[in-house]
């Protein structure tokens, strides 16, 4: 998520580049290794069934249950047990609020039915999908807000069942905050798998016998992988790459701020981009020195640091004008506003994934739930042609249509033409046998 040299080409103003990466603009994800190997597991999977599942499962996540990967309600209740109070009390909030947002979008998708010409009646109809199966990872950090995201939004859109898998990553059971924030958000069944096989399984229909018509939720690049290459048998949210940030901000801002905000999205991996576009020299140069400040103190500066020093970039642009057009071009995962006229980029801004207005608003408060709005969202410059996850994204817009006998003159006579001309004489004597019947 930085300027190329063609980018830079394509912006009229004058943009000074106080540092970017020395690399082309790719999300670090893609390698053929991982291709190759993901693609080997579903093809083992798919053939193999649940005994394939079970062996990746031994092998990769430690896991020695045999066949019954389900956690059940008991178990759920013993290991969320001694978690404090404060972080229930927490994940009880973001799971309610994200719930809450998804509800709000959903009232506001409404059904119609109304007349396109005499006698001819077309509606829509949103449907939420049957089935959804949501990863929830819990890697190198837990990411407890991803279950409202995707099991607790799936359950505002109405989805009929959700089945959930996360990595028994802890002595062989999964992490017991990840159990909570899923059983806060809805789920009905949660399963001790994660990877690649979490996902064929789910995709695969190999823990309940009923195929999921979604896969949805974050991983590492095996499981980004393993998405892409089931989509098509099964729907997806995203195609996401590492996290990204982006700042656009004025000389009013504060340094102090702009640097946490950055360094808050670089922790996610060694590869996540955080990009800074000012209109301000003087903040681009003070924010510079406040990173290097702010990392030595920070208990994941090894990451953070890797992904500033590699995938961090500032650039300090003549006007507001251009900090948009730049910004566009960058369509930024998330992007935070740090300017005196928010309401001007509101109007202005077109492509980024979510956007965080002020300096009283962060990415971070979404990342946890707090704000209420989605997480997954798009990475790459996907921005560009796609929205994030929603409750839209668990919905099918589906069209219909009915017509009346008097209204057959309309459609049949411009069908016959059309047909006629692209030799297409099946839809011509389909339009044509309606209109003999008029006479």
């Amino acid at each position: 998520m930085h300027l190329t040299d063609k980018d830079l080409a394509r912006v009229p103003g004058k943009v000074t580049v106080l540092r970017a990466p020395d690399r082309p603009d790719v999300s670090a994800q893609s390698d053929p290794r991982v291709r190759e190997t993901v693609s080997e597991m579903l093809s083992e999977i798919e053939s193999g069934g649940l005994a394939a599942v079970r062996r990746y499962a031994e092998q990769l996540d430690g896991w020695t249950g045999g066949d019954d990967f389900v956690i059940e309600a008991d178990e759920i209740e013993r290991l969320t047990a001694d978690l404090p109070d404060d972080l229930r009390t927490a994940l009880d909030a973001g799971a309610e609020r994200t719930r809450r947002f998804a509800g709000m979008q959903r009232a506001r998708l409404t059904d119609f039915e109304e007349e396109v010409v005499p006698g001819v009646v077309c509606g829509q109809r949103y449907v939420p999908v049957g089935t959804v199966g949501a990863y929830l990872p819990a890697g190198r950090f837990p990411l407890l807000a991803s279950a409202f995201m995707t099991v607790g939004v799936a359950r505002a859109a109405g989805v009929r069942e959700v089945v959930c898998a996360t990595p028994p990553s802890l002595q062989g059971r999964p992490h017991p905050a990840v159990l909570y924030a899923a059983r806060a958000s809805g789920a009905e069944r949660v399963n001790a798998i994660g990877g690649v096989q979490a996902l064929a399984a789910m995709a695969f229909g190999l823990l309940d016998g009923e195929p999921a018509d979604m896969v949805v939720g974050a991983g590492n690049a095996y499981v980004a992988e393993a998405k892409r290459q089931l989509y098509g048998r099964v729907g997806i949210d995203v195609l996401a790459g590492p996290s990204e940030v982006a700042v656009i901000a004025d000389g009013h801002a504060s340094p102090v701020m702009v640097a946490a905000d950055l360094l808050a999205q670089a922790e996610h991996g060694p590869t996540s981009p955080a990009c800074l576009v000012t209109t301000s020299l003087e903040l681009g140069e003070a924010v510079e020195v406040e990173v290097a400040r702010q990392l030595e103190g920070l208990a994941t500066r090894d990451i953070a640091g890797a992904a500033w020093r590699d995938w961090g970039s500032i650039y300090v642009v003549e006007d507001d004008e251009t900090a948009a057009q730049v910004m566009d071009l960058l369509a930024p995962e998330h992007l935070e506003i740090l300017t005196q006229d928010t309401d001007w980029y509101l109007d202005r801004l077109t492509n980024y994934g979510s956007l965080f207005l002020g300096e009283w608003s962060t990415v971070a408060y979404a990342d946890k739930g707090m704000s209420g709005t989605n997480h997954v969202l798009p990475t790459g410059r996907g921005a560009r042609y796609t929205a994030g996850l929603s409750v839209l994204g668990f919905l099918k817009q589906l069209t219909y249509q009915r017509a009346t006998r008097e209204a057959t003159e309309v459609q049949a006579g411009p069908v016959v033409t059309i047909s006629d001309f692209e030799q297409m004489p099946g839809h011509r004597d389909s339009a044509q046998l309606r209109l003999d019947l008029l006479r």
